[in-house]
């Protein structure tokens, strides 16, 4: 039980860390073609197969030399640059850690492409340019202060 509420704590922690950097950058765009009006896309036309593996595989399918920002068990965290722009690259050790991480994430709004035990934060435009590469659903959060 201890180690499950150290895990909480340092994944809210990253989860506020990770969307600051990202997150607010991000804008939200939930009335785009595909929304299923709470905030995800689940058109998949011509996406690709959802992508899985480590950090480093992913990133390597979307084509960017990963800068690690948290190496955990529960969490892996990269900030990520291709030729569609910046964004964050995180993987998690299970589906429910990743859930918990984007339910809590989504408070501070943002874009954000979601696979099976990853997810891809940043613009729009380059979440859009990322789900080409990477497959995955697009879901959306209007900040709520």
């Amino acid at each position: 039980m201890r180690k499950m509420v150290w895990a909480a704590g340092a994944l809210s922690a990253t989860t506020l860390g990770l969307v600051i950097a990202a997150g607010l950058a991000a804008g939200s765009d939930s009335g785009a073609s595909g929304d299923d009006g709470g905030g995800v896309d689940r058109t998949a036309k011509g996406a690709p197969k959802v992508a899985t593996g480590t950090l480093e595989q992913i990133a390597a399918k979307a084509e960017c030399a990963p800068d690690i920002q948290t190496d955990a068990d529960e969490l892996r965290q990269a900030n990520c640059q291709n030729e569609d722009g910046r964004f964050v690259l995180a993987t998690f050790a299970t589906d429910r850690g990743e859930r918990d991480w984007l339910n809590s994430a989504k408070d501070y709004g943002g874009t954000y492409l979601v696979g099976r035990k990853w997810v891809a934060v940043g613009d729009p435009a380059v979440v859009g340019a990322l789900r080409g590469r990477l497959g995955g659903t697009v879901e959306r959060a209007s900040h709520h202060s």
